[in-house]
């Protein structure tokens, strides 16, 4: 796991755990950035054996910024990479989408001037080579693209690809679903769906041993990070608990499940 806590925006923590649900302080700060934030840091496992964060630089600007680590301890500042969008004003929560062919994608929450203030669209953006060094030119995801959408969160599952994303209007994490990655979404959880409740926001999955799958949450106005549980393919889920030992603490992270 790679947070921001509350205490600081400028260092990242890393956590492990063996059932999801107890994580244990591995490093932290585990990074600290050159200058700017660390916000809503990302993590993957990429083929060239590094695991890589991107995440949120600033609370404005155009750029997302990446790190990588041999051993999720010691990491090491990779670059800022500028986004080619035309009066982009905010560039927030970047999170990594591994297909599975193995190509390396980020969904990322745009503003830009073209609209109101402070009103969000998820855009793709795919990496041209396995050096993570050059991506696409960010593209609006299709269906998710007409409202204020913000922290959108990927996975595919039974054939589908889900987006689970916070409707910042009006503060509730929605479910969408689309055959390909850039869309078209159809929405197939709006409002309170899920019974999790409103000002929810950053949701992360995770596969389960057991099959299912779990989405934590940052409650961010009570300062309280929640986890879900849902087995029959997203359609039903458990009642929201506290994350142990770091609810209150930790702020939108992401989890990446390997086998040992």
């Amino acid at each position: 796991m790679t947070a921001f806590t509350n205490s600081s925006e400028s260092n990242m923590y890393v956590y492990q755990s063996s059932d999801a649900t107890t994580y244990t302080l591995l490093k932290g700060p585990a990074y600290t950035p050159p200058s700017g934030l660390i916000r809503d840091p990302s993590v993957i496992k990429h083929t060239d054996g590094y695991y890589y964060i991107v995440y949120t630089t600033d609370w404005t600007g155009n750029t997302i910024g990446f790190a990588r680590s041999r051993d999720r301890l010691t990491w090491d500042f990779v670059r800022n990479h500028t986004l080619p969008v035309s009066g982009l004003e905010r560039t927030w929560a970047p999170e990594f989408f591994v297909d599975d062919g193995g190509r390396v994608n980020i969904i990322v929450s745009l503003d830009t001037a073209s609209t109101p203030a402070s009103i969000f669209r998820p855009h793709l953006l795919t990496a041209t080579g396995a050096s993570l060094s050059s991506w696409t030119t960010p593209t609006p995801l299709r269906g998710l693209e007409t409202s204020n959408y913000i922290d959108t969160f990927v996975v595919r599952h039974a054939g589908q690809y889900h987006a689970f994303t916070k409707q910042e209007t009006t503060k509730y994490i929605e479910h969408a679903t689309a055959n390909s990655l850039g869309g078209p979404y159809t929405f197939r959880g709006t409002g309170d769906w899920a019974g999790w409740g409103s000002r929810r926001e950053g949701p992360a999955l995770a596969r389960l041993d057991n099959g299912g799958w779990r989405i934590y949450f940052d409650g961010y106005t009570e300062q309280k990070y929640y986890y879900s549980d849902s087995l029959d393919g997203f359609r039903t889920w458990t009642p929201i608990r506290e994350l142990p030992g770091l609810t209150g603490f930790a702020r939108h992270f992401t989890v990446l499940k390997e086998t040992v």
